[in-house]
């Protein structure tokens, strides 16, 4: 990356004693050292023109001697048309500024604000200029292209950060008893087939990997949605990656996976299970269904399965996303998921230098969408709501008929 900046302070330290060939020569030996980019950068630093730079070029190519006698006078030549036209700086200030966004009458409010169309704004304002020297302009005025950045959560309940102390203090009660607890969700679903997949790999130079200029899906291979249960206290993973729907009912089934090939050999003696998840989803605090699924869930393990939900709009606070789903998308990165078997080979191979392990099996059970849940059934729900947010926290306990059994 040039460093622009390194140019002007060169060129500000210069500038007094350079006349106007030394400007040009300068300009365009910096903008030859720094390869491609170095005009556009030099143009920027400077303020020196393009077909100034140029000309400058063209000398040193040719090797031409310097003319001593023929040097234009101090302040001779053009005036910068920013000096020339007292409302430029400003029409086009008004024109950018983020602040008028939010006015209806903002010319470009309503479209992208583009070289082209800020020129054309700016020549209906009765500016003479072209979108070159509109983007000279912009970097003079510290504008600079950038693209959005994800950092607001939007509105969030009052209680949002006592929830997270909440389910911190639950965990660690788990952990110093020795009782399992774990952080679930569903991965983003993948297109599965030879698609175009984020990142890059190390390949032979000029080869790379040729895969479908159009994501559609293949209906003979459909989607795969990785559901993941992570172990807080040991650092290992399992993930179920399902063929069909993503209900409550695969989630459901994705622990109870995890617990009888993981959890039951890990916590032999457990007395209770904490499972820590996102307030939405096949998992959510509202979906009746995984109330239903849990119910089950207890009953076949025999023990109190205890939830806390994450607050609303704070997913990608758990523990979850940035222990294990980033360093599954860090390990198939660039790599085109062509075949369940690929997803699932490629999860299972996932490791960290910290020793996280995963395990991944295929579920190729069917989980019907739009089951209704009546109020019967939620009714017969073994489910004790905390005192703190009842909602986002409750625990499911074993019937007595199943815990005769």
């Amino acid at each position: 990356m040039i460093d622009e900046s390194a140019i002007r302070q060169r060129f500000e330290a210069l500038a007094p004693v350079l006349d106007e060939r030394g400007r040009r020569r300068f300009a365009a030996a910096e903008a030859t050292s720094a390869g491609h980019g170095g005009i556009i950068a030099v143009m920027r630093a400077t303020g020196i023109a393009r077909s100034t730079i140029g000309r400058g070029l063209a000398e040193l190519r040719a090797g031409e001697t310097p003319d001593l006698e023929r040097v234009r006078r101090v302040g001779g030549g053009r005036r910068p048309l920013s000096e020339t036209d007292a409302n430029l700086l400003d029409d086009l200030r008004a024109l950018v500024e983020p602040e008028t966004r939010g006015d209806p009458q903002s010319p470009l409010l309503w479209t992208s604000k583009s070289l082209r169309k800020l020129s054309q704004s700016l020549r209906d304002m009765g500016h003479t200029i072209g979108r070159t020297l509109v983007g000279e302009l912009l970097h003079r005025l510290d504008y600079r292209l950038q693209a959005n950045r994800k950092t607001r959560e939007g509105s969030h309940n009052p209680d949002r950060d006592a929830q997270f102390h909440y389910i911190n203090d639950r965990v660690k009660e788990a952990l110093a008893a020795g009782e399992p607890a774990i952080s679930v969700d569903t991965k983003k679903k993948e297109l599965v087939g030879d698609f175009k997949n984020a990142g890059r790999e190390w390949r032979p130079k000029g080869s790379p990997e040729e895969v479908r200029v159009h994501d559609f899906v293949i209906p003979e291979l459909g989607r795969a949605a990785p559901y993941g249960v992570y172990d807080i206290a040991n650092n290992v993973g399992w993930v179920s990656v399902g063929i069909d729907h993503d209900t409550a009912a695969f989630a459901a089934n994705a622990i109870r996976s995890w617990w009888k090939l993981m959890g039951r050999e890990r916590y032999p003696s457990a007395r209770s299970l904490l499972i820590t998840a996102d307030g939405g989803g096949s998992n959510g605090s509202r979906v009746r269904l995984w109330k239903i699924e849990l119910q089950k869930l207890a009953d076949e393990l025999g023990v109190p399965i205890t939830v806390c939900h994450l607050p609303p709009g704070t997913s990608k606070w758990n523990k979850i996303e940035h222990r294990l789903f980033s360093f599954i998308t860090g390990n198939w990165r660039g790599k085109p998921l062509v075949s369940h078997q690929v997803i699932v080979q490629l999860i299972a191979a996932t490791t960290t230098k910290t020793g996280l392990k995963v395990r991944c099996e295929l579920d190729q059970n069917t989980y019907p969408a739009g089951i209704k849940v009546s109020d019967a059934d939620i009714e017969a729900v073994n489910l004790t709501r905390h005192d703190f947010h009842g909602e986002w926290n409750y625990t499911v306990s074993p019937n007595a008929l199943a815990l005769k059994r």
